[in-house]
């Protein structure tokens, strides 16, 4: 057991949450009870989450995509307010933690995707002016892309959508879990032979076939399901606490 605001307080900085430029607000945004014994852990706080989050005993939610998002409407209506409204009903506290939980080098999501393919990390670069939000490195062998298309499904549990050329090996790639599929570009110039991210745009295809770099969509959920679990599992180790996780399964 610990008290909310330590838990917080100690999260904060294991992120850096406070140094990193956001669109939306990290750490604590809705506070609920002092004493934190049971932490649930989630991607989004959607309501099927909160519900679920609720009928656990939740004591603190801990998410990869929060609330109070730039440019959205801030008025607690409609489905906002029925969001707010089981939260503050159920009493637990709603914390979130957007691009410090993408580029931290241990439990992060890119992190874990990288662990979970088995690159060799070379590298993080800056990217849309976040640093190490892009990560390269190489794999264990050469693979053809049908054969890297397997192994990402294997590990997210959904087949990836892969796009660009139709042959040549693949060994050096680059990555950056989430919408991180506009930087290909910059993936390109870092001489890999594929990039993999969560999301694909109409153009990325053009992209991929005119560039010769294989780009594989493998889900913005999926490429972001194992941060949240392992910064819960190390709260809840370190702290002693009872932790679940909870998944809500979303096709993007």
């Amino acid at each position: 057991m610990i008290d909310r605001d330590s838990l917080v307080a100690y999260t904060d900085e294991l992120l850096q949450a406070r140094a990193m430029r956001d669109w939306s607000p990290n750490g604590l945004q809705v506070e609920g009870r002092h004493e934190v014994r049971r932490l649930i852990t989630g991607v989004t706080a959607c309501q099927a989450l909160l519900d679920e989050a609720a009928a656990a005993a939740a004591d603190l939610l801990l998410v990869h995509h929060g609330w109070f998002w730039k440019g959205e409407p801030p008025q607690l209506t409609g489905m906002r307010y029925q969001r707010a409204r089981t939260v503050l009903d159920a009493g637990f506290s709603l914390v979130a933690y957007h691009l410090p939980l993408d580029v931290h080098p241990e439990y992060g999501n890119n992190a874990e995707l990288g662990r979970r393919l088995e690159i060799t990390t070379q590298g993080r670069e800056e990217a849309g002016g976040i640093p190490g939000l892009l990560w390269h490195g190489h794999l264990p062998a050469p693979v053809t892309a049908p054969e890297l298309a397997q192994r990402l499904g294997a590990a997210l549990g959904s087949q990836p959508l892969h796009v660009g050329p139709d042959a040549g090996p693949i060994e050096r790639v680059a990555w950056c879990t989430g919408a991180g599929h506009d930087f290909l570009d910059q993936a390109r110039a870092l001489g890999v032979d594929a990039f993999i991210s969560g999301e694909v745009a109409e153009r990325t295809t053009h992209l991929a076939r005119e560039q010769g770099i294989h780009y594989f969509a493998a889900g913005h959920h999926a490429t972001e399901r194992d941060g949240v679990q392992a910064l819960g599992r190390h709260l809840a180790a370190r702290f002693d606490l009872e932790h679940r996780f909870i998944d809500i399964p979303n096709p993007v």
